[in-house]
């Protein structure tokens, strides 16, 4: 390919940047009395050999810039060692057996393993064969009631399109042909009769970009082709996202039907009764619904209807409209997120964004508050009603994640599986912290790092997002933040407005015409951790994958010379088109779209980052992430935005675009590939930084 103009360097004495040129077309689009020009729009095109072709010139001039990092290796080596323990998973006994998960470190995908009444373990499951490349992983998995037989999903590539295999659970064997085009889907047996699924048409186009709007629930009879499968909702109400699942006693298929991220109808139907009528408890999408347990015909729904941190309420499904609810635990002022098991309930709250968990019985009496190791992330408490021991997990940022049991009768707690980490997790500290935002809004973040960090602002300082689609940021164990951490980083995360950690006022507060207060929270972090002097704007470093990567590309538009470094991960960054592609008009909860006024389409286009780069400006040090696999966010979000980067970027920062290739959204990338990808991004920060060795920690 013919390349621009050659770039400078940028203080490191690296050889100049030559970009591949990126041809412009004459694409345009009229939104109200606006045309807006799409030069970049032959990147949508996943299937053409001119894209390929781009995408191969782009990573190749990428992997050319990351060879030349002198301590790029040393920093693969402390990763892979770091990486390489035991991780163990919650345990859950199907029929005979007692089934986990466990990857002995490096291994690409984590394998199930099963263990009989004496304890003889074996493997059951090992998703490092699916492929040679281990791009193949492991979607879901669910077994009949009587754990004899098992269906279990796997997704090629990284994308969100799903095989479904059928196996006899006892001799391992495949005993069907495998279901195909599966999506946003779980799998719930009804009995041992077969299983409730969901999925779209295939659409006309390309599979990873194409809309998809219409989503069904069906019913797979074991022993039928997949053809013959029945749909029980979603071919007369056209729905984007439809779900089904089967309460533990066998007695209710739930339906869940929405057209947003946010707000569902739900709907029931009496399995026990022949050819009932599907029957409807919610109608409209202004809440948020979900059954959670059944007793008899007594239904327990988890609902943040009248309730914005959530409650639990209790309807006889004779007449479950919500003007029969009554509440069995009532909304407090912190978020709720419920679980069931052992003929308990366990109510798992969030208070500023840390977990406090506490056990009631079926009458809705409290039993006790749990005592949690420290303060983090405790997540689990689930199983069946018969079961008499329980598992939970606890992480937070300086503590790896370990199993617990629980006997939820004794109320006692012990360690079921502690990994053994290469890690000192003594020699550090979170401390969570209140700021302003531009509004006056009162913002926690927790910001961890080595003890005896010293407030000089020379400390390098990666500050992570999110911020939308009621998501909440947790604190929880990472690897790839332990080494940044080892090397003198500081880790800073903020709760941003338009996430879930205080209900769904705070989440409102930054979807639709409230978007920019999400960028603002995060402006306002940056601000707040150099006027403390953690760092300065010569060593801080944004991040954010998905809505997050639109939260920096929207945050490195808006203020390029905040920070040093610009880390966006498959974002949303087209933010006029995001709705035509996959079920990208999902997320119009959040967004809008530019089609709903011409107010709406201003505010949008008004932080869009491809329509935000100027020429002329000095852009942070940018490393583009994204999969050419990502049916999610399709690509192309990205490759505009580097695209648009690239040819506007003034003064010799790097605006590069590292793009995977079989990989998708990220859910079960391989190991080696997630290993790889954090060095990548770290190595590309710290040098952009200045720095010409792993910087020593104090």
């Amino acid at each position: 390919m013919a390349v621009l103009p050659t770039i400078a360097s940028f203080g490191q004495n690296q050889k100049p940047i030559h970009y591949p040129e990126t041809k412009k077309g004459e694409t345009a689009d009229q939104y109200f009395d606006v045309k807006v020009a799409d030069p970049y729009r032959w990147l949508e095109d996943d299937r053409s050999a001119e894209t390929a072709a781009w995408v191969k010139a782009e990573n190749e001039v990428t992997y050319g810039y990351l060879n030349q990092i002198p301590f790029r290796d040393a920093l693969k080596n402390r990763m892979e060692k770091l990486w390489n323990y035991e991780k163990i998973g919650s345990p859950s006994k199907e029929g005979n057996f007692t089934y986990y998960s466990k990857n002995n470190g490096l291994q690409n995908q984590s394998v199930m393993y099963r263990k009989d009444a004496a304890g003889k373990e074996e493997v059951f499951l090992d998703p490092n064969t699916f492929s040679k490349d281990g791009t193949t992983s492991l979607g879901g998995i669910d077994f009949s009631k009587d754990g004899a037989t098992v269906a279990y999903a796997i997704s090629e590539g990284g994308s969100d399109w799903r095989k479904v295999i059928i196996m006899d659970a006892l001799s391992k064997k495949i005993i069907e042909d495998t279901l195909i085009d599966v999506k946003f889907s779980g799998l719930s047996w009804r009995g041992n009769e077969g299983f409730y699924y969901s999925s779209y048409e295939k659409p006309k186009g390309s599979e990873l970009s194409a809309k998809t709007d219409q989503h069904k629930l069906y019913f797979h009879k074991l022993g039928t082709a997949q053809k013959e499968d029945q749909v029980i909702f979603g071919a007369d109400q056209k729905r984007r996202y439809v779900g089904g699942y089967v309460t533990e006693d066998d007695r209710y298929l739930v339906i869940s039907a929405a057209n947003s991220t946010y707000g569902n109808e739900l709907y029931i139907k009496d399995l026990t009764v022949e050819n009932s009528p599907i029957v409807t408890i919610v109608d409209n999408f202004n809440s948020d619904n979900n059954i959670i347990d059944s007793d008899g015909t007594k239904l327990f729904i988890e609902t943040d209807l009248n309730a914005p941190n959530k409650r639990i309420i209790t309807v006889d499904a004779a007449n479950p409209s919500p003007v029969n609810w009554v509440d069995f635990i009532p909304e407090t002022e912190n978020v709720l997120s419920p679980s069931t098991g052992a003929g308990f309930f366990f109510a798992n709250y969030m208070k500023d964004a840390v977990s406090v968990v506490k056990q009631y019985d079926y009458n809705g009496k409290l039993v006790r508050e749990i005592q949690l190791p420290a303060v983090g992330t405790a997540g689990g408490f689930g199983g069946k009603k018969k079961e008499k021991v329980l598992y939970y997990s606890f992480t937070n940022y300086t503590t790896p994640g370990t199993i617990y049991s629980f006997e939820p009768k004794a109320g006692k707690s012990g360690v079921y599986a502690q990994p053994k980490v290469d890690f000192k997790s003594d020699d550090f500290e979170s401390k969570q912290v209140f700021y302003t935002s531009k509004d006056g809004t009162k913002i926690p973040m927790i910001i961890t790092y080595k003890k005896g960090l010293k407030l000089n602002g020379k400390n390098p300082t990666m500050l992570y997002g999110y911020g939308g689609f009621n998501v909440s940021l947790t604190p929880a164990f990472s690897i790839a933040n332990a080494v940044w951490m080892e090397n003198g980083g500081v880790y800073a995360v903020p709760s941003l407005r338009g996430g879930g950690e205080y209900g769904k006022k705070w989440h409102d507060a930054g979807t639709k015409m409230q978007k920019q207060n999400v960028f603002d929270d995060f402006i306002a972090a940056a601000e707040y951790l150099i006027a403390q002097k953690y760092t300065s704007s010569d060593f801080l470093a944004i991040r954010g994958g998905s809505n997050g990567g639109l939260l920096v590309g929207a945050t490195m538009t808006q203020r390029p010379e905040l920070m040093k470094v610009a880390l966006p991960a498959v974002g949303v960054m087209d933010m006029l088109r995001y709705h035509t592609f996959t079920a990208g008009a999902g997320w119009a909860y959040d967004y809008g779209t530019a089609q709903d006024s011409k107010e709406m389409f201003e505010y949008i286009k008004g932080y869009s980052p491809v329509h935000n780069v100027k020429s002329g400006t000095h852009y942070p040090a940018t490393m583009v992430t994204t999969g050419d696999h990502d049916d999610r966010v399709v690509p192309a979000h990205s490759f505009k935005f580097a695209a648009e980067l690239q040819e506007k970027q003034t003064g010799t920062n790097p605006t590069l675009i590292r793009i995977d290739v079989k990989a998708g959204h990220g859910a079960g990338k391989s190991v080696a590939a997630t290993i790889q990808e954090n060095v990548d991004i770290q190595a590309f920060t710290l040098y952009n930084m200045g720095f010409k060795a792993l910087p020593k920690s104090k």
